[in-house]
């Protein structure tokens, strides 16, 4: 599935082809904290087809706990995190964040990963009050 997308601020713009049979949710403590969220949502880019149209992207490295490096890339404007990919391995798992694709309505995730590192309340928000826009 061919998509566009990009950061908060627009200064980065994308292009890629993802496997909508493979957006996936991912708990690790890494995205947990990377997102300011209890997890994650990206959606698999095939053969690596991803395409920067505008602006730069910066990257950061980090070990992940499964002791791969993992390439995070975001805007160095307004920081909105684009992807991760792992450090010289191309054919290993590239994540493109679902929340800057502008097709996402359209997405839908199949897998959870990392659940070990989940947070003990993100199985059921049934209970939890819901408002179609911001309480007042």
């Amino acid at each position: 599935m061919k998509v566009n997308g990009g950061c908060l601020c627009g200064l980065a713009t994308y292009e890629a082809e993802i496997d909508p049979g493979l957006v996936a949710i991912c708990h690790c403590r890494d995205c947990q904290v990377n997102s300011g969220s209890a997890y994650g949502v990206v959606a698999g880019v095939i053969g690596g087809n991803f395409r920067l149209l505008t602006g730069k992207l910066k990257e950061y490295e980090k070990t992940a706990e499964s002791g791969r490096v993992r390439k995070l890339s975001f805007c160095p404007e307004c920081g909105t995190r684009i992807h991760a990919r792992t450090k010289g391995d191309p054919t290993a798992f590239f994540g493109l964040r679902v929340g800057t694709i502008e097709q996402r309505e359209q997405l839908q995730p199949s897998l959870q990963v990392w659940c070990k590192s989940a947070q003990n309340w993100v199985f059921d928000l049934s209970a939890i009050e819901r408002y179609d826009t911001q309480k007042t």
